[in-house]
């Protein structure tokens, strides 16, 4: 092996030419990019969103809405779910927002809304956090009892 046999080893060099190593190199100079303003200095980099000074698209589309921080987002759960869970004998008894977590029908910190749709059957206790007037008009009427946490 000699000095003037050494390569770099393959694929470790991209450029065909260095940039900014004087005149004779010919991309001297300005490196290939122009003369002065921001894109020319080191360190340059867009803003995410920059449209070249036109007015971005997150500034031109109009706003319109209005978000509730305090919002109480319910899971709701149809009377007919509940009748599926205790004629598959998955239930029985009572069903809190625990049992239904157990079952896969809410996620373990939802809040639990019950539902009218459909038939119940069935007497028995349900413990949620809130009932809309058609299901706990249902459950009642079945002889069960609707109690709010």
């Amino acid at each position: 092996m000699n000095l003037h046999t050494l390569k770099p080893a393959q694929g470790s060099t991209h450029n065909s030419k260095r940039l900014g190593r004087g005149q004779g190199s010919g991309k001297g100079g300005t490196s290939t990019k122009g003369h002065k303003g921001d894109k020319s200095r080191s360190g340059h980099k867009d803003k995410i969103g920059f449209e070249g000074g036109q007015m971005p698209l997150q500034r031109r589309v109009p706003k319109f809405g209005f978000k509730n921080i305090n919002r109480k987002e319910y899971a709701g759960v149809n009377l007919d779910t509940l009748q599926a869970l205790i004629d598959s004998n998955k239930v029985s008894g009572e069903i809190t927002k625990e049992v239904l977590a157990q079952n896969g029908v809410v996620s373990k910190k939802d809040l639990v809304k019950i539902l009218g749709r459909g038939e119940l059957t069935s007497a028995i206790t349900i413990t949620v956090d809130k009932y809309t007037k058609t299901a706990k008009e249902a459950i009642e009427k079945a002889g069960g009892q609707a109690n709010t946490l």
